[in-house]
């Protein structure tokens, strides 16, 4: 989620869902996770000894890649900063590769070298081969020329699908920061692959969207291997958001990479016409769905080289969803991370939960949803879809974004709100608690604390919790230690 849309929130971040709390209702006691971690304490920094993270009793952590100053990568180039949504993949020798996102809106000059998607946007994705404990071997441009690069879905196949929050282009007026899209090139709004290799030359996107998973404010993606399709979230910060899927023409694990030329989908609930599901839901609900298709999932939208665009932002980035919602498909709150465990889809809502909301097109300036979170579960199997855990309120869980899990199934969500940023640990049957809090200080003894989590990825062995914080300026983490005696 960008910073600029943060300072809209509402002073209060939502507000608080009604009624009382039934989320750890969901399992008999000894059946769940210990709902609580000791205390977070002051943990030093591995780098240079400073406090950036309170973590459990145990726990170490290295952070790298800081943008306070300027990074330059191995290959020489400057990092763009705005690190979020990131994923982890085996590397040579005991390894880890990293493909991590660059959220950068507005028109500028594509970084890195290469030859980019669009030659005055820069977003896109570095690639960082680090050891276990975030000592940084190689580091690399793998995307460039991308816009607003938020969250994206690591892919088993050996690659990364990144996600572009916007649907800038020159062919639409300007987006929430009322900058200008007339420099851009190329329409925005779309889903890239990265291939993961920790040498440049094998890593690198071939820069082709895929155009049939739609133009809209993607956030992230996850992929069902059986069947061959990928989920996708949209968080569209002032109209309701759709939960999509894609069925490429060919299954990815049987070519080796994801493909244009599919299908797009949106969900509804069976037997509901516009379901509003960003409004107060009581945990562990289940509703049985099934899929609408959207016959145009691109646009590009007459205009003018030059010449601001006629179609206005908010007419474009309702095109897809507008062909759902026609349907009956059904309305959610900015659907952020999201990741396929053990069968299932889960996914966040940020601002889900609470007042249940007029209509779908209000555009609101303080966002779609009254909540402050809500996590939900798709079986794709059974097409069903679950409330695991609503918010009651902001000192619970406070604006959930991206999510990952761990080897033994329990999620770990990324905050993304206006005061004290935590990582949380949620256990399938809706138990929550602390893992981490953000405590960091700028060098010039600004209070960095409102700065998000994003991008949090385990490495391969499980062993180690990379994650990134982005707003002020990028960083990101490696934090080990003694991940089952809290649950995680």
């Amino acid at each position: 989620m960008s910073v600029d849309r943060r300072t809209v929130l509402k002073t209060s971040a939502a507000i608080a869902a009604a009624g009382p709390f039934a989320g750890l209702l969901a399992a008999p006691a000894e059946a769940r996770t210990p709902p609580r971690t000791a205390a977070l304490v002051p943990v030093p920094d591995a780098r240079d000894g400073k406090v950036r993270l309170w973590l459990p009793e145990g726990f170490e952590y290295r952070s790298f890649h800081d943008t306070e100053t300027p990074v330059t990568l191995t290959d020489g180039t400057a990092l763009p900063g705005r690190h979020d949504g990131m994923g982890a993949f085996k590397g040579p020798g005991g390894t880890v590769i990293l493909v991590r996102n660059h959220e950068v809106n507005g028109a500028r000059p594509a970084f890195g070298p290469g030859d980019p998607y669009d030659t005055m946007a820069g977003g896109g994705t570095t690639t960082i081969q680090v050891t276990r404990y975030g000592e940084v071997i190689r580091s690399f441009t793998s995307l460039n020329g991308t816009m607003m690069n938020c969250s994206g879905g690591q892919m088993p196949w050996g690659a990364w699908v990144t996600c572009e929050e916007t649907i800038n282009g020159p062919d639409v007026g300007p987006d929430f920061t009322g900058v200008s899209n007339v420099p851009l090139t190329e329409p925005h709004g779309y889903v890239f692959a990265v291939p993961a290799s920790a040498f440049p030359g094998e890593g690198q996107s071939n820069r082709e969207p895929i155009k049939q998973a739609g133009r809209f404010a993607h956030e992230a993606v996850s992929f069902d291997p059986r069947a061959g399709q990928l989920y996708l979230t949209e968080d569209n910060f002032g109209f309701a958001s759709g939960f999509y899927r894609y069925t490429p023409p060919a299954h990815p694990m049987e070519v080796g990479e994801l493909r244009d030329g599919g299908t797009l989908h949106m969900l509804k609930v069976k037997g509901v016409t516009n379901a509003h599901l960003e409004g107060n839901q009581v945990p562990d609900t289940e509703y049985d769905v099934e899929w609408v298709e959207i016959a145009q999932p691109d646009v590009h939208y007459p205009y003018t080289p030059g010449v601001v665009a006629p179609t206005s932002n908010n007419t474009a980035l309702v095109h897809v969803s507008s062909q759902g919602w026609a349907q009956g498909a059904a309305y959610f709150s900015r659907l952020e991370g999201q990741v396929f465990s053990k069968g299932n889809v889960f996914f966040t809502s940020t601002q889900g939960g609470g007042a249940t909301e007029a209509t779908s097109t209000a555009g609101d300036a303080n966002g779609y949803g009254n909540g402050t979170g809500q996590v939900w579960c798709y079986d794709p199997r059974a097409e069903r879809l679950r409330v695991v855990f609503q918010s009651p309120d902001a000192g619970t869980l406070d604006l959930p974004d991206n999510i990952t899990t761990s080897n033994r199934g329990t999620l770990v969500i990324c905050e993304d709100n206006v005061n004290d940023n935590f990582i949380r640990g949620l256990s399938p049957e809706g138990d929550l608690w602390d893992i981490a809090l953000n405590r960091l200080t700028s060098s010039t003894g600004v209070n960095r604390s409102n700065d998000e989590f994003a991008g949090t990825t385990f490495s391969h062995t499980g062993q180690t919790l990379f994650v990134n914080i982005q707003a002020s300026a990028g960083m990101t983490f490696a934090i080990w230690g003694p991940w089952g005696q809290i649950g995680v």
